[in-house]
Order: structure tokens, then sequence, then C-alpha cells
């Protein structure tokens, strides 16, 4: 996965998403505190995403949301699928309809 980090502002705090593929997961902050990860497992044109997660600080703010939307994009930017494991994220890709393309089909 790429070392890319996109930031965004929710409010007056500075979101940021970061691939951290040492950890295999991408970790989103506000500000400079971890307030969210996905953890991933990435082959060769596939990521599975196993688990997503918000620090309950940070609950009900969308950062769950943004974070796998980051996942997503990047995911899309290296012309890959993507396996969602994880509940939250296939939920989310249920929601979002202009995902369907990357998601993998067995």
């Amino acid at each position: 996965m790429s070392h890319d980090s996109a930031t965004t502002r929710a409010g007056a705090e500075e979101v940021t998403v970061r691939d951290n593929p040492e950890r295999g997961r991408y970790e989103v902050y506000v500000g400079s505190m971890l307030a969210g990860f996905a953890d991933y497992h990435s082959q060769p044109g596939l990521v599975t995403v196993l688990h997503t997660e918000v620090d309950t600080r940070f609950e009900g703010r969308g950062l769950g949301s943004e974070l796998v939307r980051r996942v997503l994009d990047d995911v899309r930017r290296r012309n890959a699928k993507v396996l969602a494991v994880c509940p939250f994220v296939r939920s989310f890709l249920q929601r979002h309809p202009e995902y369907a393309d990357i998601v993998w089909k067995a």
C-alpha cells in the first residue's frame, strides 16, 4: 500500500488518514491523536479489510466512514480489489454503490 496520507477538516478538527503498512492498517487521526484504524491484509491485486475500529471518545463524528472511504479510494488508485471481511466495511459498501467496481467477486 502507499504511505500517502490525506487530511480533511471535521469542524475545527483536522482529520488525517494514513496507511501504516508495517502494522498492516490504515490509521485515522484527529489532530495528533489516534482515533481509529482499519486492519488489512494486502496481496497483489487484492486488499482484505479485516477489522475497523474507532475509539469510543471519537464515535459519532463520521470517522469510521471517512476512514473506510480513504481505504477504498487507495485500493482504487492501486487498481486493486477489496474483500470486506469487516461488517462495517461490508455495510459501507452496500450504502455506497460507487465502490461496486472494486469489490472482489469470487
